[in-house]
């Protein structure tokens, strides 16, 4: 069983930048892809980012461009890298595992963290 803690929300201004970092444990951390998702209360999950076992990478279009994703398969963490931080990117950003291939679509994740909140605020 994968578990999965985030960290590193917290309340910046615009312009900002914040790292979240997802730590998994309970599984072997090579096998798996690590997906970025965010939700804002009333509203559906949107998906963020993700990273394959392979390293490969794909990024939402709002983010593109303004956030990266990395794994240190070390620390079996996986980073979220937000740049340019908008009032739009507040949400609650939850981080979720699958086995080796990431995904767009959070019904293929069967692992999931309880999620951090990033505050983006003049």
């Amino acid at each position: 069983q994968v578990q999965l803690v985030e960290s590193g929300g917290g309340v910046v201004q615009p312009g900002a930048s914040l790292n979240l970092t997802c730590a998994t444990s309970g599984g072997s951390f090579e096998g798996l892809a690590v997906g970025w998702f965010r939700q804002v209360q009333g509203k559906e999950r949107e998906f963020v980012a993700a990273i394959a076992w392979s390293g490969t990478t794909v990024f939402s279009d709002p983010v593109k461009g303004r956030f990266a994703i990395s794994r240190d398969a070390v620390a079996n963490t996986v980073t979220l890298q937000m740049n340019s931080l908008k009032p739009n990117d507040t949400a609650s950003y939850q981080c979720a595992a699958r086995n080796r291939l990431l995904s767009i679509y959070a019904i293929n994740y069967a692992f999931w963290g309880q999620g951090t909140q990033v505050t983006v605020s003049s």
